[in-house]
C-alpha cells in the first residue's frame, strides 16, 4: 500500500479519537475519584501507525485494576473506537497511571 495514503488513513483516523481512558479487567472504562479521559493530539510515522505525541498521565482511584487503554470520539460518552489490553495494575489506594506513548499506538494495514 502506498505510503501518502496509508499515513492519509492514519490522519483521518487519528481525528476520530481526540480522547483516550483506561479500562478495567473487564474492558469497562474507569470512573471515580479524579480519573477522566485525556484529550490526546497523535503522531503520524511514516508506516501509518499513529502514537500520542505525550505519555499521558490518569488519575486512579482506589480499588481499581487499570487493564487496557480505550480511544474515545469526546471527554464523555461519545464513540468508543477500542483500544489495546495493556499489563494489568491494581490499585489498593488512590494513585497515577502513566501511558507510555512510545508503546501506544494504532497501525492501519491494508486488508
Amino acid at each position: 500500500m502506498d505510503t501518502n495514503y496509508r499515513n492519509a488513513i492514519a490522519d483521518h483516523g487519528a481525528g476520530l479519537i481526540p480522547y483516550i481512558g483506561l479500562v478495567d479487567d473487564t474492558g469497562t472504562e474507569i470512573t471515580g475519584g479524579s480519573y477522566a479521559r485525556q484529550a490526546i493530539t497523535w503522531t503520524i510515522s511514516v508506516d501509518g501507525t499513529i502514537r500520542p505525541d505525550a505519555n499521558l498521565v490518569f488519575d486512579i482511584p482506589a480499588g481499581v485494576t487499570v487493564a487496557g487503554w480505550s480511544g474515545y470520539s469526546a471527554s464523555t460518552l461519545g464513540i468508543d473506537y477500542g483500544g489495546e489490553t495493556l499489563a494489568a495494575e491494581s490499585y489498593t489506594n488512590a494513585g497515577e497511571y502513566e501511558l507510555i506513548a512510545a508503546e501506544t499506538g494504532i497501525l492501519h494495514t491494508s486488508v
